[in-house]
């Protein structure tokens, strides 16, 4: 195991296997309304439980983004330097990644950005490049 590898259980299984398949998952709170990831069996908005799956579009917009040059945790530190950044999906939520694809150059605050996923031993996990659309 590395610090990258997730901790799978009988909750975020549904989550690792859409991944595998090329989608991403969020929850959506069917009390408020408002969807929210990572994915919890909790609404973090309102606290109810009346929560489920849903597809996202993966649309996202870069928030923030950090270049890091040194990370000595396995696997990390064979892809510096990398990207680490916050993108705001298009349902809502915010969520940690990883850009790739687009040179430090050319990162803006809000730029349009696109899901791919990317292997990571065992399971795919999510990350943002360049969206098609602009």
């Amino acid at each position: 195991m590395t610090a990258a590898d997730p901790d799978i259980d009988a909750f975020t299984r549904p989550y690792w296997d859409a991944a595998a398949e090329g989608r991403l998952l969020l929850m959506r709170c069917d009390a408020c309304g408002r969807a929210h990831h990572y994915p919890r069996e909790f609404c973090p908005h309102c606290w109810s439980e009346d929560v489920r799956w849903e597809e996202s579009s993966g649309r996202a917009t870069l928030y923030t983004w950090s270049v890091v040059h040194r990370n000595d945790l396995p696997p990390f530190g064979d892809r510096v330097p990398y990207v680490a950044a916050v993108v705001d999906l298009a349902e809502g939520p915010r969520m940690m990644t990883e850009v790739v694809g687009v040179a430090e150059t050319d990162l803006r605050i809000g730029m349009d950005l696109e899901v791919s996923f990317r292997a990571e031993g065992e399971v795919r996990v999510p990350v943002f490049g360049s969206s098609s659309e602009g």
